[in-house]
C-alpha cells in the first residue's frame, strides 16, 4: 500500500501546481475563480478577496453547481498546499480542463503580505438555522446574508400580513416593517394567525412583534402603530427594499403605489375575497403599476370588504405565502417575479391562472407623458358605500 507521501507526490505529477506568484498572476486575469477548499473555521479568520469558498469534503456534490463551466480557469488553493492537490486531481477527474493548486496555499499567501480579508461569515447557529437554504446554490450564503441585510415594510398585520410575516421573518430578512393601528379581536384569530387568543384587546404591531421575535432572534422587527397616510407614507417606506401590500382599501392602494413610485421600491400586492385571491407584483417603471391594473376604483357596492362578504380562513395564507415567496426573489434576483403578470386562485376550483397584466403608456402615474406625483389622500374618491363596513382582511 502506498504511504502518504507517494499518494501526494503521485497526485503533484498529475496536475499542475504553481507557487503564489503565479497564482497571483493567474488570479489578475479576468475569469479566473479563486476555489478556497479549507474547513468554515479556517475560511473566517482570513481568505483570498473573492474566493469561493467550497469546503474539500463536499467539493465533488457542490462544484458543479458553482462552477458550471468545466472550461472556466481555476485556482485552488488551502491552507498549505496539499489538500488542494488532491482538490485539483478531482476537478480534473470531474472534466475541468483548466486547473492550478496553489503551492504553500494561504498560509504562505499570508505570510508574503498579499491582499487577504477577514470574510463575513454565518455563525454557527444562522448556518444550522438556515441549512436548507444555504444548500440551494441560488441562495448559499451569499443570498442568506444578502436576506439578513434585507429590508421588508409589511402594510398590515392581518390575514396577508400575517403568514407573509412568518414565512419572510423565518426565512432571515433581516429588518421586517410592520405598519398597523388595530387592535387584536377575536374575529381575527379565523385567519390572522400572528396573534392568539391571549392578545385580544392588544395592539396588533406588539402581538406581531412578539410572534415575530420568538421565531427567529436574528430579525429586527420594526413597529409603525399609525395610520398610513399622505403626511407620514414617504418617510415610513424610505430605506425598505420591498413592500408587501395586505391592505384591503383602495384608497390605501392607491396611496401606496403613488409613493412606491416616487420611492421606486417594488409592490408585492396581494388581494383576497371570498374563496378567491389574487397576487401580483409592481415593479416601478419596469412593469405596470397599480394604477395601470385599476384606473378608477370600483363602486362601493362592486367591492364589498371580507368583513361583509367573508373570507375563508385559509385563503389569506395562500395568497400571503405567495407574497413572501415573491418579496424572496426579488430581494435575491431570482427567477421570475410576478411582474406584468396577475396570478389568479380560486380555492374551489383549486386552480391558478395567469393574467397578462401591460403598463399602460397613458398611466397618468407611470405613463410616458405622466405628470409629477403629488402624494394626496384618496379617501373622497373611494368612499364606501353607507351600509359597508370598514374592510378587514
Amino acid at each position: 500500500m502506498a504511504s502518504f507521501r507517494e499518494l501526494l507526490k503521485e497526485t503533484k505529477s498529475q496536475i499542475r501546481e504553481v507557487d503564489t506568484a503565479g497564482a497571483a498572476e493567474a488570479i489578475a486575469r479576468p475569469g479566473t475563480v479563486v476555489v478556497d477548499v479549507r474547513e468554515p473555521d479556517e475560511y473566517q479568520q482570513g481568505a483570498i478577496p473573492g474566493a469561493l469558498h467550497v469546503e474539500r469534503g463536499n467539493l465533488e456534490s457542490k462544484i458543479e453547481s458553482r462552477v458550471a463551466d468545466r472550461s472556466t480557469p481555476i485556482v485552488i488553493h488551502c491552507a498549505s498546499g496539499i489538500r488542494s492537490a488532491f482538490a485539483a486531481k478531482t476537478l480534473q477527474d470531474l472534466g475541468y480542463t483548466d486547473v492550478v493548486s496553489m503551492a504553500g496555499g494561504f498560509n504562505k499567501w499570508k505570510d508574503e503580505g498579499r491582499e487577504w480579508v477577514t470574510p463575513r461569515t454565518l455563525s454557527a447557529e444562522q448556518r444550522n438555522r438556515y441549512q436548507r437554504h444555504l444548500l440551494l446554490p441560488e441562495v448559499g450564503e451569499k443570498g442568506q446574508q444578502k436576506l439578513l441585510d434585507s429590508k421588508v415594510l409589511l402594510l398590515g398585520a392581518g390575514g396577508l400580513g400575517s403568514p407573509a410575516a412568518l414565512y419572510l421573518t423565518a426565512a432571515g430578512v433581516g429588518t421586517i416593517g410592520i405598519i398597523d393601528m388595530d387592535v387584536v379581536d377575536d374575529s381575527n384569530l379565523q385567519r390572522q394567525i400572528l396573534h392568539n387568543v391571549d392578545r385580544v384587546g392588544e395592539r396588533k404591531v406588539d402581538s406581531a412583534k412578539k410572534t415575530l421575535t420568538a421565531l427567529n432572534p436574528d430579525v429586527n422587527v420594526v413597529t409603525y402603530d399609525v395610520r398610513l397616510g399622505a403626511d407620514n407614507i414617504l418617510d415610513i417606506i424610505d430605506g425598505y427594499d420591498v413592500i408587501v401590500d395586505g391592505t384591503d382599501n383602495f384608497p390605501t392602494r392607491y396611496l401606496v403605489n403613488d409613493a412606491s413610485l416616487l420611492k421606486r421600491i417594488p409592490v408585492v400586492h396581494g388581494s383576497i375575497f371570498r374563496f378567491e385571491g389574487q397576487a401580483t407584483v409592481f415593479a416601478p417603471y419596469v412593469g405596470p403599476c397599480y394604477r395601470c391594473m385599476i384606473p378608477e376604483p370600483p363602486p362601493a357596492e362592486l367591492a364589498p370588504s371580507c368583513a361583509e362578504a367573508g373570507v375563508l380562513g385559509v385563503l389569506p395564507g395562500i395568497i400571503g405565502s405567495i407574497q413572501a415567496m415573491e418579496a424572496i426573489k426579488l430581494l435575491l434576483d431570482l427567477g421570475d417575479p410576478l411582474i406584468g403578470r396577475l396570478l389568479a386562485y380560486d380555492a374551489l376550483e383549486e386552480t391558478f391562472r395567469n393574467f397578462k397584466v401591460n403598463r399602460d403608456p397613458e398611466c397618468p402615474a407611470c405613463g410616458d407623458n405622466a405628470g409629477e406625483i403629488v402624494i394626496a389622500e384618496y379617501d373622497e374618491l373611494c368612499m364606501p358605500h353607507p351600509r359597508q363596513a370598514p374592510p378587514a382582511a
